[in-house]
């Protein structure tokens, strides 16, 4: 079996096909890797019965999110590290089901968001053995939440999506987070929401997204994920859609300012991408790898969000997976080849025919395929469009403090997975179809876990399409280096059963070496899709 690839210098080359049935290791280095130790398999395809991870160093025990059967299971790691179940904790007497959860000092909290998810959720408590200990008030739809590393505060981003827009049921709740105060313990720890409502639209950067059709600024913002600094002082908080971070002032209570996180420009050196699922020309359903510069902004719009210290200074690491708005009354992506371009703009750099002809840039080889959104590029409010914007960045990016961006992977995350996987280029988390997402976010980088070992300072970005972790030397991140790619996946296996291994990592969690029950660092890796719970020990190889 042979199949032909274009690559980014756009030169045909014929690679033997190689089924991967097992962890594929990538490019270890320098001196450190992932390596395999064990799985918990619920046997559960594509219902979410492994999203998030948490773990407790006292019993050495991961908790891990079920949205399949609205449950947190427990499972012990104290033999190796390997995961095995051990019992779960029913959340359906609280709410429709938990979304994320976090331990800190033997406690587990969960977020829980309302059986109708515009209402208000609640913050749940629980001990390390499943017994119920609190239940608190957070904001509608709490969609995670994290401990301060002193475990004085928890914080919960609760995103308040709407149900629909412009319908007369329509309900589009402000979103929050919520500071639950710990310093007391569980027994008198006291709740309270914090909001958008300083904030006004005049004023913010350009780049920010307001554009739920007549939600209010308060409204239109959905914190999706949270990180926090090592003094817990700062916390800052992604809002995906809107492409933007708050960052929250952990003392005063407040938001103090919404940073927007700009576009990426996909003409320019280091960025390129592979923009369609369909680019054989005169192929109605063929794609190759064909990464390269294309006439294209992308939005960064990150999910997962992690800090780390440098210096006496914190900085934070993005997973830019890219989000859009689809409700009833508002559905926010289009593909280029259904909308007409400008075409003296797109002349003017340098693609003369924006046609959806054999060689237009509106064909299926071209850019007809990928999704754009509607809401941006339309600068003089005609028919045509100027400019385009995608969903994501397919990369992960380095910010500092005040949010601005030091440092962006670029194409580095597609063109790594080329090289590793060419015959599973870009396909999806449900099913074994090459190239199969290129026209909507590609890989779709989604969580980020950081971590320090062996005097040095790592962060690990997983995959939620096709699947693994990439590990980053981020020590200095000014020098960022690459170190791993690692995929627990078995792409010859039917999609749907346990052989096809691990599919969709949706949250990663780091155990330092003092904490992890080998004595060795770990990363736990919960996968929505295949419902399994992965553990890798990180050893040094030199």
């Amino acid at each position: 079996m042979h199949i032909s690839v274009k690559v980014s210098k756009f030169l045909a080359v014929t690679l033997s096909a190689v089924i991967f049935s097992s962890s594929f290791l990538w490019a270890s280095g320098p001196g450190v890797e992932l390596r395999f130790v064990g799985t918990r398999t619920t046997g559960v395809f594509n219902q979410g019965a492994a999203e998030i991870v948490s773990y407790d160093p006292a019993t050495q025990r991961l908790f891990v999110i079920n949205g399949g059967n609205s449950s947190i299971d427990v499972l012990d790691a104290s033999n190796q590290g390997i995961p095995t179940y051990l019992f779960s904790i029913d959340v359906e007497p609280f709410g429709d089901q938990a979304n994320s959860v976090d331990v800190c000092n033997g406690v587990v909290a969960a977020a829980v968001q309302a059986d109708v998810k515009t209402d208000n959720g609640t913050v749940e408590f629980f001990d390390a053995n499943g017994n119920h200990l609190r239940s608190l008030p957070a904001g509608a739809l709490p969609d995670m939440l994290t401990f301060t590393p002193n475990c004085e505060l928890l914080l919960v981003a609760n995103e308040g999506e709407p149900n629909s827009y412009g319908q007369t049921d329509s309900i589009d709740p402000e979103g929050s987070v919520t500071m639950v105060d710990m310093r007391k313990g569980v027994a008198t720890a006291t709740a309270r929401n914090v909001g958008f409502s300083g904030f006004f639209l005049s004023k913010l950067d350009p780049s920010i997204r307001i554009f739920g059709p007549n939600a209010a600024l308060a409204q239109d913002l959905e914190p999706e994920y949270i990180a926090v600094d090592y003094e817990a002082k700062t916390a800052w908080v992604t809002l995906q859609e809107n492409n933007a971070i708050g960052i929250l002032d952990l003392k005063e209570g407040k938001f103090t300012k919404l940073v927007g996180l700009g576009f990426k420009d996909y003409t320019v050196r280091g960025n390129m991408l592979d923009a369609s699922d369909r680019d054989v020309p005169g192929s109605s359903n063929n794609g190759i790898i064909n990464i390269r510069h294309w006439p294209v902004f992308g939005m960064y719009q990150p999910d997962g969000i992690a800090s780390f210290k440098y210096g006496n200074n914190t900085f934070l690491v993005t997973a830019n997976e890219g989000d859009a708005r689809d409700y009833t009354g508002f559905a926010e992506e289009v593909r280029v080849g259904a909308v007409t371009l400008d075409p003296a703009a797109f002349a003017s750099q340098g693609y003369g025919d924006v046609s959806t002809g054999a060689s237009g840039l509106r064909n299926n080889d071209n850019l007809g395929r990928l999704n754009v959104t509607r809401t941006l590029g339309n600068t003089d409010a005609d028919a045509d469009f100027e400019k385009l914007y995608t969903i994501g960045g397919r990369s992960f990016s380095i910010l500092n403090a005040a949010g601005q961006q030091i440092y962006d992977s670029g194409d580095d995350i597609e063109q790594r997975t080329a090289a590793a996987l060419p015959l599973n280029f870009n396909t999806s988390n449900d099913d074994n179809v090459f190239d199969g997402r290129s026209d909507n976010k590609g890989p779709e980088p989604e969580g980020v876990a950081v971590g320090t070992a062996y005097g040095r300072t790592f962060a690990f970005v997983g995959l939620e399409r096709i699947g693994g972790v990439l590990v980053y030397e981020v020590t200095d991140p000014y020098s960022v280096k690459f170190v791993q790619y690692i995929n627990n996946r078995n792409f010859a296996a039917t999609i749907s059963s346990t052989a096809a291994l691990d599919l969709g990592p949706e949250g990663l969690h780091f155990i330092s070496e003092d904490e992890s029950p080998t004595g060795v660092p770990l990363l736990a890796v919960a996968n929505e899709v295949s419902g399994t719970t992965t553990v890798y020990q990180f050893v040094q190889t030199k």
